[in-house]
């Protein structure tokens, strides 16, 4: 069987993944983007009713903006997006101007080196990269590539409702029978709940999109309900730093969520840890650890964040956080149980480097299972990674991105009490305890 040979193949035409292969074009080398989806960003496409609260100032790659101009494209120099704007002012056009090195309906199935399995040691480094291929037609496919970016993002391996990691029981029950989603519902959708019982599990932006959009709901419709479902013991720093942040989206984002607790239009729930979910006559009923229950929904939505999928990199060598399933590098700097403050330092190709030359995990993918990884940081990424690919080890070594502060600090979180204290984390003075119209149950 006749396999193909590319320079570079990109797994993943989101937003890193096309960047990269901006990046790659500039520096002389012709990759091959892998998409599974059927057009650019799908997975952006499946969240295109949320706001981003990154200004399209951040929004757009520097090599990427440098290719579209060659085709008369003009970028938008304010305001926030939503992911379906996103896709339509810049990764779409993006795309396109990379012809056909993308490649659409090619989900990714496998990567290891060519005749040597993960055992195996001599001649490892010299043997290019075998990439398996499962097409939309059915068909197979390999392709080689002296180097492999991984660039597929999270999305589609979304975190359950289990406190354990694991999905709670019933949870696919629920899922199947329409009555839980791991998606934020549109606005459109969240009217639809009016006069329901909706209850929403989850601690960061997703969760506190969908009660700020669900809030709204109630001040139309006083019967409908919302339960706010959190693991931890108290809100600790659920509700972000408001004016503190330097994102003043992101701030005002949590902002709403608490001014949604304050009025009155959500019952949050705090130390609920899900176990089970009990499907019976078109509702849920959700069971803690504890032996506690909510009164039955009618929809559950699911905001606990994602995992990596590492699955299709069995036969890579990889070197992973044990807790974050992040590299190890990045890991320190992005670890919730250690800080939450957003002024993690800009990573780099020496912190992405795995044993396995020549192979990267960019973008969202790279910080595992943490959260608040921003557009900004994956661009930063993919420009060192590739310049390290081309040999300019001093273009990739040098990583001068500041981010954006979130302004919260102090770790991951009042977790088991409420009476319990932090510690201060990554920042001082120690965080503050916020409780505000909490029930501890249901």
């Amino acid at each position: 069987m006749e396999v193909e040979v590319h320079p570079v193949v990109v797994i993943g035409a989101g937003p890193q993944g096309l960047a990269a292969a901006a990046h790659l074009l500039e520096r002389g080398m012709d990759p091959l983007v892998l998409e599974s989806g059927e057009g650019p960003a799908s997975a952006v496409a499946e969240w295109g009713h949320v706001r981003l609260f990154s200004p399209w100032s951040e929004l757009v790659d520097s090599a990427s903006r440098r290719l579209l101009e060659l085709t008369g494209w003009s970028a938008a120099e304010t305001g926030y997006p939503t992911g379906a704007q996103w896709i339509e002012g810049y990764l779409a056009p993006l795309a396109e101007a990379l012809g056909a090195r993308v490649r659409y309906g090619s989900r990714v199935v496998g990567v290891g080196r060519k005749g040597r399995d993960l055992t195996i040691d001599a001649g490892r480094a010299e043997q290019p990269f075998i990439v398996h291929i499962l097409r939309a037609d059915g068909e197979e496919e390999r392709i080689e590539a002296t180097a492999v970016i991984d660039a597929s993002g999270t999305w589609r391996t979304p975190s359950p409702a289990g406190a354990d990691g694991l999905p709670a029981l019933g949870e696919t029950a629920a899922v199947e029978a329409g009555l839980l989603d791991h998606r934020t519902p549109s606005r459109d959708e969240a009217a639809a709940l009016a006069g329901k019982h909706v209850v929403v599990i989850g601690s960061g932006h997703s969760a506190a999109t969908a009660i700020g959009d669900l809030a709204m709901v109630v001040r139309r419709d006083q019967t409908t309900r919302v339960s706010w479902v959190l693991r931890r013991g108290a809100a600790g720093s659920v509700f972000g730093a408001g004016a503190a942040d330097e994102l003043p989206e992101r701030g005002a984002l949590g902002q709403r969520a608490k001014r949604a607790v304050e009025d009155g239009l959500v019952d949050l729930v705090t130390g609920f840890r899900t176990e089970q979910l009990l499907v019976d006559d078109g509702r849920v009923v959700l069971v803690a650890e504890d032996g506690r229950k909510l009164e039955p929904a009618d929809r559950v939505v699911v905001a606990t964040g994602f995992r990596p999928d590492v699955s299709f990199l069995s036969e890579v060598r990889l070197d992973l956080d044990a807790r974050l399933q992040a590299p190890v590098r990045l890991a320190t700097e992005i670890d919730p149980n250690v800080h939450s403050c957003g002024s993690v330092r800009a990573t780099g190709a020496v912190d992405l480097a795995h044993p396995e030359p020549r192979f990267y995990i960019v973008g969202a993918k790279s910080y595992g299972r943490a959260p608040t990884f921003l557009a900004l940081t994956g661009f930063e990424q993919v420009r060192s990674v590739v310049a390290e690919l081309a040999g300019d080890h001093e273009a990739a070594a040098s990583v001068e991105l500041e981010l954006p502060d979130t302004g919260v600090c102090g770790g991951s979180g009042l977790f088991d009490a409420p009476e319990q204290t932090s510690s201060g984390g990554c920042c001082t003075p120690a965080q503050q305890v916020v409780q505000i119209g909490m029930r501890s149950g249901a």
